[in-house]
């Protein structure tokens, strides 16, 4: 491929002619002056690798009316967005009216397709069917959903026609990583899920970029090859990209770890932060500021110290942009001290453009008894792209009604975020990690140099370090429930809703004096594992609510379980002497050795285990003989506890996502046979299929994918490789076959129903 530098920051400025006078908030600015003087241009060239050329798939639209049926009528229009200037992509009268039609069904869609013509020619072509769309008002209520359908066919490409997959040879070494799975069936598999590298590795294509002349797009360009999480997810995104890194880095793929690394030193330095995806409408926002912990594991990995010169001043700039952005002062009513803490907060009063009609309708839904306000709507816009900031959009934890609606309708639940007024211990956590990972750097890189201003740098980091944890142990750890829970702004308290974010400040190295001075209440801290692999048959769900958001259960997300094991691997050493058998014996309920209301809610208020046979469980029914429990790897009686409950989710994890990806058409060759196309019909799969990578799972059942949210499940899935690559690496030795249960059709289900799977916990003939 030719290599070719491109300019980033004058293709994410193109189209801001679209309101003439307008310098986008997010530009820094030196750089907006340099984009004057026409100066900028990015110094790194794309990475060269051998691309495939694929046929861009692209979603044909359909009106779910007549198409000769007018569109419903329309709410006024939000605000116009500062920080988001174009007049197709953005908040304005074609984007409502394109996502009011529901053409696609996914309101993403759309956003990534390029205009075939110019910006200007595409504008005249929808003023054609809304003669006020020029003047910002509020769209016709004349427009026709055959016009909106010709309309995009016409005027419109395929999406994600700007990059191209690049063919990723697989690296792994003689004595790699990747090499010690003992297990002949999870040694095959591994590498079957390295090589899905080359089906998620981009890179930018200059020939189809959007200039702001030719035409226009909300791709952001970058330089290095990158890897996609999968399915929408079609371009390069934060905070997925670190557990990619953590899988490529066990694949040995260290030219695309560098790679990545490099694609957001370049937005840093010229977008002043890294935004939550590749696309021009996430410049209002950026994801868990992961950046230094990707960097410091390349570097432990690798020892080029390279990267260092220009990743650490970068570092700083994010650094500074949170503090700047997302940090407040909050004082504790705990302890009366007053510090400075994160939160995501977005500045947004309208909906995001990729998720436009869920917004929208979340805004302005028929079922709201009394209209919201305008300002009303206003803060519910940006309590929604704050949630989409955190990653997990959505959960219990960020609303405060969270069983307003149902499971199959939370709207009403949205409606109630709280997002900005929350305070989330995940993040304070990153960030406390932050700066101590970049001290330690910059001691490295110091000791190297032999310069004291570096050694200057540490210290400083080390000392505001210091006082987050101080914070995170204050208005964070309870030390009655033993337990982290997110803080409250809005009621000064923190709140009482369980969740994975609980691991964060162990993954990190905080530790609270009641876990390092007992061992049982060490344990008590991570009681909620040992409870998930007794109670249920999938791995750790974000919480113990169904809502029916995505990221409550079932749901059990790949990201959680890598934490959780590395939380319980980071246990320190004096309060794991013990082995789990000493807590928990035959005659002992998992339950009842969570300390007392730190779920905050009874055994009975669990979500109920379905059972093959009908009914549901409340009790553990996971127990084998011998002390081991189902999908939890071979029994070691004396084995740490810690060791234990690591090695256990470390299979319930690979069992989750292999028996997920056979039910859906993988095959080993030799090894194992695909399922009948009668059993793949269960999972709505055929012959064809190879297998799905899902994004997320399910607590219940290692043979089913997550689901809820605002899009259907997505397969691919970047994070998912890479904590099984990671899981692969660190636990290879204890990795047993997956036990998957069969699929078959209840009598009281047909054979194409998502029920038809049914729960049997014995082995599949050939495994």
């Amino acid at each position: 491929m030719k290599t070719s530098s491109i300019p980033l920051l004058a293709i994410l400025l193109a189209d801001a002619h679209a309101l003439p006078g307008l310098v986008p908030a997010w530009v820094p600015r030196n750089a907006a002056a340099a984009i004057s003087a026409g100066t900028v241009t990015t110094s790194s060239p794309l990475a060269t690798a051998t691309a495939t050329p694929t046929a861009v798939s692209t979603a044909v639209p359909s009106a779910p009316a007549a198409t000769g049926q007018s569109l419903p009528s329309q709410a006024p229009l939000a605000p116009a967005q500062p920080w988001c200037p174009s007049l197709i992509f953005c908040n304005g009268p074609l984007l409502q009216t394109i996502n009011i039609a529901n053409v696609y069904p996914d309101s993403k869609t759309f956003v990534d397709k390029p205009t075939n013509g110019t910006s200007n020619a595409t504008l005249a072509a929808f003023s054609q069917i809304d003669p006020t769309s020029s003047t910002f008002a509020a769209p016709s209520n004349n427009i026709t959903y055959g016009q909106v359908i010709n309309f995009v066919d016409t005027d419109f490409k395929g999406e994600g026609l700007e990059l191209v997959p690049v063919t990723i040879a697989s690296n792994i070494s003689a004595n790699g990583p990747l090499t010690h799975v003992t297990d002949p069936l999870v040694n095959a598999w591994v590498k079957i899920v390295d090589g899905y590298w080359s089906q998620l590795a981009r890179n930018t294509d200059p020939n189809e970029l959007c200039d702001g002349i030719k035409c226009e797009s909300t791709l952001i360009p970058l330089n290095h090859t990158f890897v996609v999480p999968g399915g929408r997810f079609r371009e390069q995104y934060y905070w997925d990209t670190y557990w990619i890194i953590e899988g490529l880095l066990q694949s040995e793929q260290y030219d695309m770890v560098k790679s990545s690394l490099s694609n957001f030193m370049d937005e840093l330095a010229t977008i002043g932060f890294i935004p939550n995806g590749g696309r021009k409408y996430y410049l209002n926002r950026s994801q868990p500021p992961l950046f230094m912990k990707m960097l410091y594991n390349y570097v432990n990995a690798t020892g080029d110290l390279s990267v260092l010169e220009r990743g650490l001043p970068l570092a700083e700039v994010e650094l500074a942009w949170w503090a700047t952005n997302r940090t407040i002062q909050i004082t504790s009513p705990y302890s009366g001290q007053t510090y400075d803490v994160a939160h995501y907060a977005v500045v947004n009063t309208a909906p995001r453009p990729e998720g436009f009609l869920e917004d929208y309708l979340t805004a302005n839904g028929a079922d709201i008894e009394t209209p919201f306000t305008d300002q009303q709507k206003e803060d519910l816009y940006a309590d929604l792209a704050s949630g989409a900031e955190s990653g997990w959009d959505y959960s219990s934890r960020w609303v405060k009604e969270p069983f307003a609606g149902n499971t199959s309708y939370n709207l009403p639940a949205l409606r109630t975020l709280n997002t900005r007024n929350t305070i989330p211990v995940c993040l304070n956590s990153i960030l406390y990690d932050y700066r101590s990972l970049l001290a330690n750097l910059y001691d490295l890189q110091g000791q190297s140099n032999k310069n004291e201003t570096l050694t200057s740098s540490a210290a400083t980091h080390r000392s505001k370090a210091a006082e987050i944890k101080s914070a995170i142990l204050d208005l964070f750890w309870d030390a009655e429930k033993l337990a982290f829970y997110d803080f409250n702004a809005t009621s000064s308290s923190r709140n009482t809703l369980f969740s994975t974010a609980h691991f964060y400040p162990f993954w990190v190295d905080i530790w609270p004096d009641e876990v390092t001075q007992s061992e049982e209440k060490a344990f008590g801290a991570f009681a909620s594992v040992n409870l998930v692999m007794h109670r249920y048959n999938g791995t750790l769900p974000v919480t113990f609510l169904q809502t029916g958001l995505q990221w409550d259960a079932p749901n059990a997300w790949p990201p959680h379980q890598y934490i959780a094991m590395e939380a319980l691997r980071r246990l320190p050493s004096q309060i794991t002497t013990r082995p789990l058998s000493s807590f928990m014996n035959s005659s002992t309920e998992s339950f009842d050795l969570i300390p007392a209301n730190q779920l905050g809610l009874a055994s009975s208020d669990l979500p109920p285990q379905p059972l093959e046979s009908g009914g549901n469980a409340t009790t553990d029914i996971n127990t084998v003989s011998g002390g081991g429990i189902i999908n939890g790897g071979p029994v070691n009686a004396s084995a740490l506890w810690s060791t234990t409950l690591a090695a256990e989710l470390a299979n319930r994890y690979i069992a989750s996502v292999f028996c997920s990806w056979y039910a859906t058409g993988g095959s080993i060759p030799e090894m194992l046979a695909q399922l009948s196309p009668e059993l793949l019909n269960l999972t709505h799969s055929d012959p064809s299929s190879t297998g799905h990578m899902y994004e997320k799972f399910n607590m219940f059942d290692v043979d089913a994918s997550g689901s809820g949210g605002e899009y259907t499940v997505q397969a691919g899935f970047g994070w998912t490789n890479g904590a099984v690559l990671w899981v692969a690496s660190t636990f290879g030795d204890v990795l047993s076959a997956p036990q998957c249960p069969p699929l078959v059709v209840p009598s009281n289900t047909t054979a194409s129903s998502p029920a038809a799977r049914s729960y049997a916990m014995k082995k599949l003939r050939g495994l």
